[in-house]
Formats: C-alpha cells, structure tokens, sequence
C-alpha cells in the first residue's frame, strides 16, 4: 500500500493529516505492520498539551508496545473513541478510521518539517534494507 500524499510523516511512523490549525494523526501502515495485531491504544485525554517527537500515547500488539510520539506541538483536541473497543482500526485501516487523536495546532509552520509521502517511502526503503 502506497502512503497518501495528502499526509505527512515522522521518522518514528507516525503521519499528520493538517487542514488550517487542526491536525489529525495516527501510525503508518508500516508501523502496524511491524506491530501486528494490535490490541490496546492509550491516547491522551483532551486538552493535553504535545510537545512535537515527545510521546503522546502508545500502542500494544501481541508482539510489543510501542510509544507513539507526537509529530507536531499543539493541544489534544479529541480521541478517536472507536479505539477504545476495536484498536483493531490501527490495522485495518491506518489511515482512515484508524485515527488516534486530533489535535489544534500550536505552530501549523512547523509541518514543513516533516517528510512528504515519497520521502517518507525512500526513508522507510533505507531503514528496511
């Protein structure tokens, strides 16, 4: 599955949605792949402030649990809270129902930081061979 172009990504797997001030974020499909089944996502509550590469929650699989870093600074705004009884969604459809948070952006600049879809393949190629 190629990465949507509309997104923008972190070297640590998680993508950003923005649309003016708000952002909506969620985990590659890469990441999930790694993860396999998940069974478990802890976000933070509303109005939590993210602090962008610091973690913002986590997600458990049978196989591990991994933090989920935020990708930009900014307040939690609202959860996803078809997660908390199918954290299935994260496998299923990672970029779509299987949001994690949305956020209000604190510097929506700052999304030039990150790296768009074709750079984040190149990325996910290099730290895979």
């Amino acid at each position: 599955m190629s990465n949507p172009s509309d997104l923008k990504y972190t070297q640590t797997h998680e993508w950003i949605r923005v649309e003016g001030t708000k952002g909506t974020v969620g985990i590659t499909d890469f990441a999930q792949h790694e993860l396999g089944d998940i069974v478990f996502v802890e976000a933070p509550a509303p109005g939590t402030s993210l602090s962008a590469g610091s973690p913002m929650g986590s997600v458990e699989s049978v196989k591990a649990v991994s933090e989920v870093n935020a990708p930009l600074s900014g307040a939690v705004a609202e959860v996803n809270p078809e997660l908390a009884d199918h954290p299935e969604l994260l496998n299923q459809d990672p970029y779509g129902k299987g949001w994690i948070l949305k956020m209000t952006l604190s510097d929506p600049g700052a999304l030039g930081g990150l790296m768009d879809a074709a750079a984040y393949e190149k990325y996910v190629a290099e730290v895979t061979h």
